[in-house]
């Protein structure tokens, strides 16, 4: 949340990119498309049944009108009066925050039978992709002349939000974002619609949403029911507007029809959605930094963060619910890592870009023209390599040290806030400074103390501060000299031992006693606030070399892609960066090793098998198997596997950010909902392969069977036209 002291339609009358941006000159073996290149992706010879405008014609209405960006997800509108189909894990969040003991709808689901029982997704928002247009010399003439790194890239920054402010002046109703397509090459500024009020309709239980857990996630076959429904409300006069009893369902321009007959193998289908990001068209270099730091580094510190949390959690069901955003996320990031690392591994996918580059390298000092243009690129790219390798232990150590310790958090919070009041000019001046913003900044507080735990701060704090004690060279940290610790388990000790004396600790005693007027707050002094002034200090001045170090590589990557493309003869499909894409392929199974085939649909016959394993992540609802024995698919049974299909699997090139968009077969029909990869796809953020990569959806036909036959959700079914 951003506070006063700044505390740490037609869609797409103007979707029209000029050529420029995106311009291929031959069909690639992957593809997130933007829309304005529908044309060439050859989307009829594929198998698309409909004319390519209905999915998107500028000033019409279309398929793209019925997509919404859930937050960090994907979600389709499939009713008239603004119902949302996403994923379970998209919308856990705002179950938890809706959850208690007494109510805990993340342990048993939620189902609203009527519009008055919906309640509020907290911190859920809707975003509406309303147009973009390539800004891509306005930016770039602006640094054209300039060599400085820093001043380069704070430009470009500064450029991007004065472009997107315009935007938003000349229509107060969006929001506004200049969007890096290709780092300093391609800038295109898109325009959302908002929506703020997002409440929750239909939530499985937890059981269904979630089943096989850790065990499953990023792993086929798979059983999960990862669906829920939201419904996106406004003002009774259409415009966006907070959580308000009087606000009206929101009337997309367009929404989904479903098709409960589904799919079957070899199917064409396609996918709309917001996936996030990947990093294909970069250096062997970076791919060496992901193997060799980021990667490792990342998953084994959630790991370790997340054995503190379920074992705090095992203690109360209050925190348990607490921490199980947090616990989740971690998860999925560090097998998702985990899975790139092994991916990284198989294929050797370094060796495969240094091949690459040298090749290009080659390219280059083989033509004049080149040479003097970029004759120095790849060294100067292995240089800017190598400072980043060398402080890698200190960089992923400031990026991870507030997300780990909530207490940090609080802490700079507070020192923000006490700085800011200094400034003021007299004791009056102070005083109404403070009150103007307290509660603000104790809104602010709130949410971190949400899901605080003093073990588990205490225990990763201690972690962090241990490691740390053991950086060398250009990682040292002065912090730590400066300290004098006689070892890393002292290093420790001292963080452990500031957490527990601190009066942050409690949120009571910090608003009541160390908050109740300016004065005080003015005068509180504690070992945890000089910890975190102290290392902001340094943060700060590391940051500036970053900056620095930022423009340098935005520099050079322009370079780099420009010159691949002459080196190919093609233009390339941007890296996903979170804006509206398209990609396209078949239900199909796939080979992960030797003698091995995996069907590209799983039953509820499999899920019970797993069921049978007797392990916690595999418990299902009774009701499954009761209605299963009995043959009750209804209308949903695929009669081939004579059983109703719970996920399929398809070749199509997603990520993350494609969580909860909506599956369409042929002829623009939904027919599933994506949640995940196949483990060998994760490596799909650096590298996109037919062999390997596969993704994961849940089917309709599940989705519709456990409304209808388990959560008597017959309500959504009725909504959508079923």
């Amino acid at each position: 949340m951003m506070i006063k002291l700044n505390v740490k339609g037609a869609l797409l009358c103007c979707l029209l990119v000029t050529a420029s941006a995106f311009n291929f000159s031959a069909i690639p073996d992957e593809g997130m498309f933007p829309l304005s290149e529908l044309a060439r992706a050859g989307l009829k010879k594929a198998g698309l049944k409909i004319a390519e405008k209905e999915i998107y014609n500028p000033g019409q209405i279309g398929l793209v009108d019925a997509l919404v960006q859930v937050s960090g997800c994907t979600g389709s509108f499939v009713s008239p009066n603004g119902l949302i189909i996403t994923n379970h894990h998209c919308a856990f969040s705002a179950v938890q925050l809706a959850s208690s003991p007494e109510f805990n709808y993340l342990k048993n689901g939620f189902v609203a039978n009527g519009l008055e029982q919906e309640i509020e997704a907290k911190g859920l928002t809707i975003r509406i992709t309303e147009s973009y247009s390539d800004v891509s010399s306005e930016i770039l003439d602006a640094v054209s002349t300039l060599s400085d790194p820093i001043e380069r890239i704070n430009t470009i920054n500064r450029k991007r939000a004065e472009i997107a402010q315009k935007a938003e002046a000349k229509d107060p109703t969006i929001k506004a974002e200049v969007s890096e397509m290709f780092i300093g090459k391609t800038y295109v500024l898109f325009r959302y619609k908002t929506i703020e009020d997002v409440r929750l309709v239909y939530v499985p239980r937890q059981d269904i949403g979630e089943f096989g857990g850790e065990t499953d996630n990023w792993v086929w076959p798979r059983h999960t029911g990862d669906f829920s429904f939201l419904r996106a409300y406004v003002a009774s006069d259409g415009s966006a507007a907070k959580f308000s009893t009087q606000n009206v369902p929101y009337k997309p321009k367009k929404h989904l029809k479903i098709n409960p007959q589904g799919v079957h193998e070899n199917d064409f289908v396609f996918i709309l959605g917001y996936p996030g990001r990947t990093f294909r068209h970069r250096p062997a270099q970076y791919i060496a930094y992901q193997e060799k730091f980021l990667l490792p580094y990342t998953s084994n510190l959630y790991d370790f963060q997340n054995q503190q949390m379920l074992k705090a959690g095992k203690e109360q069901v209050s925190t348990e619910l607490a921490l199980a955003t947090r616990v989740k996320r971690n998860a999925n990031v560090l097998k998702n890592y985990r899975g790139k690392l092994k991916g990284l591994q198989n294929i050797d996918l370094i060796t495969q870009k240094r091949m690459e580059d040298e090749q290009l390298a080659q390219f280059i000092l083989s033509k004049p023209d080149l040479k003097d243009k970029y004759g120095s690129l790849m060294a100067d790219i292995d240089k800017h390599y190598q400072s980043v390798f060398e402080t890698a232990e200190k960089e992923l150590w400031f990026n991870n040290l507030y997300s780990s310790t909530s207490l940090l958090r609080v802490a700079s919070a507070l020192n923000n806030f006490k700085a800011a009041i200094l400034k003021q000019n007299g004791v009056k001046a102070q005083e109404e400074f403070f009150a103007l913003n307290k509660r603000e900044v104790q809104r602010h507080l709130d949410a971190i103390y949400a899901s605080y735990d003093q073990s588990v701060d205490s225990a990763i704090a201690s972690r962090m501060f241990s490691d740390a004690y053991s950086f060398t060279d250009a990682n040292n940290l002065a912090f730590f000299s400066k300290r004098n610790f006689s070892s890393a388990n002292n290093a420790a000790s001292f963080m452990a031992d500031a957490i527990e004396n601190t009066k942050m600790n409690d949120k009571g005693t910090l608003y009541g006693s160390v908050m109740k007027d300016v004065q005080t707050f003015k005068n509180y002094q504690d070992e945890l606030l000089s910890v975190q002034k102290e290392l902001d200090t340094e943060l700060t001045a590391f940051n500036e070399e970053q900056k620095r170090r930022e423009g340098i590589l935005n520099r050079l990557m322009g370079d780099y892609v420009a010159v691949k493309e002459k080196y190919q003869a093609k233009n390339f499909i941007p890296d996903a960066n979170s804006t509206l894409r398209l990609t396209f392929g078949n239900i199909k199974g796939y080979s992960p090793v030797d003698a091995t085939y995996m069907k590209p649909f799983t039953t509820i016959k499999g899920l019970i098998e797993k069921g049978n394993s007797g392990l916690e992540e595999f418990a299902y609802p009774e009701s499954i198997k009761t209605a299963w024995l009995a043959k009750n698919f209804g209308a949903y049974a695929k009669k081939d596997l004579n059983d109703v299909p719970v996920n399929i699997l398809y070749n199509m090139d997603t990520t993350g950010g494609n969580s909860g968009s909506p599956i369409m077969n042929a002829y623009g029909e939904l027919v599933g909902v994506n949640f995940d990869r196949s483990y060998d796809a994760t490596i799909n953020d650096f590298a996109w392969n037919e062999d390997y990569s596969r993704s994961i959806g849940v089917d309709i036909r599940y989705v519709l069977w456990i409304a209808d036959k388990i959560d008597n959700a017959q309500f959504i079914l009725k909504e959508m036209g079923i």
